[in-house]
């Protein structure tokens, strides 16, 4: 299944013009409206202009404003949106539909998440990650506990993994890798500068490098040997820059329970590892 169109606005957003970030925001807060609108109409309500709206579109994917009214009224049959009341509105005062709102937006987060997945590539991943010596995690910023959570899930089924929290000792650690060896780096934007960084030092050692990003035409999945796509709607309810991380930890979760049916020894492995831990439990 392809990238809605709401997530495709939601993961490029950064990576707009002003003028287009505008017409981002409009759609995103008005997203019904748009399908009975013409050019004209959506760039003065969201105070852009004609051309910004077909620039727009293509940059999205869209080969013009009539085939994005398509899209989206496709996709809102699809998604059954005409017969919801739910939106991006957060209000403590109006709890019980917040709360409705924010879990229509994540649940679509995860179902568009495991739609995009390629089964072919996610099959070679799980090869290559079962069969390597070290696997890497590799993260900046708010993506660290991703990471952490991955080393820490591999490591319980016996697949020695690693993650660091300081990017200048990630960068070390990834200098001693080999051809026989993982990173799988998670990235938002995928334009992490220490996280390409980091993916260029494997690619110099030849290790084999996994890419979880919102967005495949990013510096990060430009330079990886397979991409995970990830959705995100954050931008529905922040205009600020901001990471859900419910989709990443999804697929790192996603790439643990296959491989944990993919190893003999696992259950064994988690067992061992929960009876060592058991005495800090209360």
């Amino acid at each position: 299944m392809e990238k809605t169109i709401m997530d495709t606005i939601c993961s490029s957003y950064d990576s707009f013009f002003e003028s287009e970030k505008k017409i981002a925001k409009y759609m995103i807060n008005h997203y019904d409206k748009v399908v009975d609108m013409t050019v004209g109409e959506l760039a003065q309500a969201s105070g852009s202009s004609e051309a910004s709206v077909s620039r727009f579109c293509r940059k999205i994917g869209a080969k013009g404003f009539h085939h994005l009214k398509i899209s989206i009224a496709k996709e809102m049959v699809d998604a059954h949106l005409t017969d919801t009341n739910l939106s991006n509105r957060i209000s403590a005062r109006e709890m019980e539909q917040s709360l409705q709102n924010i879990l229509a937006n994540k649940t679509e987060e995860l179902k568009q998440t495991v739609s995009m997945m390629d089964p072919a590539v996610l099959d070679a991943v799980l090869t290559r990650v079962n069969q390597a010596r070290i696997v890497q995690f590799v993260a900046a910023g708010n993506t660290i506990p991703v990471a952490l959570d991955g080393a820490f899930k591999l490591n319980q089924i016996g697949i020695l993994a690693v993650a660091q929290t300081i990017w200048e000792a990630q960068v070390g650690f990834t200098y001693n890798l080999g051809k026989e060896d993982v990173v799988i780096a998670i990235s938002n934007s995928g334009e992490s500068r220490e996280v390409v960084m980091t993916i260029e030092a494997a690619k110099e050692k030849g290790a084999t490098v996994v890419a979880i990003t919102n967005n495949e035409q990013s510096s990060v999945a430009k330079r990886c040997d397979f991409h995970i796509t990830t959705a995100t709607r954050e931008k529905v309810f922040l205009d600020g820059y901001c990471f859900s991380r419910v989709s990443a930890t999804l697929v790192v979760e996603i790439l643990y329970l296959f491989l944990t049916s993919m190893r003999p020894d696992a259950y064994a492995s988690i067992a061992r590892h929960e009876n060592a831990i058991a005495g800090d439990k209360n």
